[in-house]
């Protein structure tokens, strides 16, 4: 910051749009070179006109026509050099190296913000989770910072805390902010607003974007949808043939799209064969650590000294986790006293003893897959029915839930 400058915040008069830090990114350059004037002109070239070792405002103002003048070129062909053409329009490749000196001898660097305003859109894919913590979003935007490095593009990560009626509103921001694709994480929510976030993705695909939700699929977009009911379902078929028949749900959060159809398709499986779940033994709580451990209390608190239960699922692994601690802290011990089972594989669970049985889903690839996406529908040249892509899951089992004896 230049002595006697205001700071970015204070100056509205421009009419740029504010970034979330509360400055425009292109104003601080031009406002520093607006108010620091000449000196930077000669602090830059010196007295002899020749570029020289650049101090770091100068170095961030050189403009594009600088470089082609240094270069000799045209400032269309400096701009073709330096961002890529194809076709005929591409730059002869001495033009190229020329430009590529020049822009080093000036310390060039591109200004993005430009080139998203020229191109209508930046490098970058925005990515909505509900709680970046969660060890299920961290694989899953993992698989996204994958698939976007291979297409050299970068990531904008928004959360909404957990308040999944903000997905409307990330939306909007990152449509501001010229993102070149969406793609959603996490299951659906009723307490979402459904009418407003298609509203909000409607009008940044209307722009030219394109959109990708992972969980359940949203009428209308392109969707990675994880076979939650199915993959429960099956894990509930594999216990009982392991000759568990008194099982509990710790079923997450009630609203929750992705927790509910897990908890029917395991309750549905034992239904099936002649031993269905108790509704007693179905408790709701939080899809997090605590929430598992709270739940897990409020169940033990149910069945009151006399424990009539012989398995447990958690309808994710962190819940999982949670009852785990809950389990050892009330002194029972799993899978002597009881067993426990979860779901998405998630990769902390290679460091818990004893291993937890769990339904594998491929979190990091599924992030790739939607970004793969995304990037697909952006380069198709007609429009398409909606993209469904069912990925199967598949039941590993651990120490956590070993057979029962007949």
């Amino acid at each position: 910051m230049v002595d006697g400058m205001a700071p970015a915040q204070t100056w509205p008069e421009t009419g740029r749009s504010w970034s979330s830090a509360g400055a425009p990114l292109s104003y601080g350059l031009a406002g520093l070179i607006g108010l620091v004037g000449p000196s930077v002109r000669e602090r830059r070239f010196g007295e002899t006109g020749r570029p020289g070792r650049l101090p770091y405002i100068a170095a961030m103002s050189v403009t594009l026509s600088e470089v082609a003048a240094a270069a000799g070129v045209s400032l269309a062909t400096a701009s073709r050099a330096l961002h890529g053409a194809s076709g005929r329009r591409q730059v002869k490749a001495d033009l190229k190296q020329r430009v590529l000196a020049a822009a080093e001898r000036l310390n060039y660097t591109t200004d993005a913000m430009a080139q998203a305003v020229a191109r209508g859109r930046t490098s970058a894919i925005g990515v909505v989770v509900h709680d970046i913590a969660d060890p299920y979003f961290a694989a899953l935007v993992a698989g996204v910072a994958r698939a976007a490095d291979a297409a050299a593009l970068q990531v904008t990560l928004a959360s909404t805390q957990n308040e999944p009626a903000r997905e409307a509103e990330l939306v909007r921001l990152l449509r501001q902010q010229r993102a070149r694709a969406v793609v959603l994480l996490g299951g659906r929510h009723e307490d979402a607003k459904p009418a407003e976030l298609g509203q909000a993705l409607r009008l940044y695909v209307g722009g030219g974007g394109t959109v990708v939700v992972v969980g359940q699929p949203l009428a209308g977009f392109d969707a990675v949808a994880i076979d939650n009911r199915g993959g429960a379902a099956a894990l509930g078929r594999t216990l009982h043939g392991l000759g568990y028949r008194r099982p509990a749900i710790l079923a997450g959060p009630l609203a929750h799209l992705t927790a509910r159809h897990r908890r029917e398709g395991f309750a549905a499986a034992f239904a099936e064969l002649g031993d269905p779940v108790d509704q007693a033994r179905i408790v709701h709580g939080a899809f997090t650590h605590s929430g598992g451990e709270a739940a897990f209390l409020e169940l033990m608190g149910r069945c009151g000294e006399r424990i009539d239960v012989d398995v447990v699922f958690a309808v994710n692994d962190v819940m999982a986790l949670g009852a785990l601690a809950a389990a050892r802290d009330l002194g029972l011990a799993v899978p002597d006293d009881l067993a426990l089972a979860g779901f998405d594989d998630i990769t902390s669970l290679r460091d818990v003893a004893p291993g937890l049985t769990t339904v594998h889903v491929p979190l990091e690839d599924i992030g790739a897959w939607a970004t793969e996406l995304a990037l697909a529908e952006e380069l198709a040249e007609e429009e398409s029915d909606p993209v469904v892509r069912q990925i199967p899951v598949q039941v590993v089992l651990r120490q956590s839930t070993p057979a029962r004896p007949r």
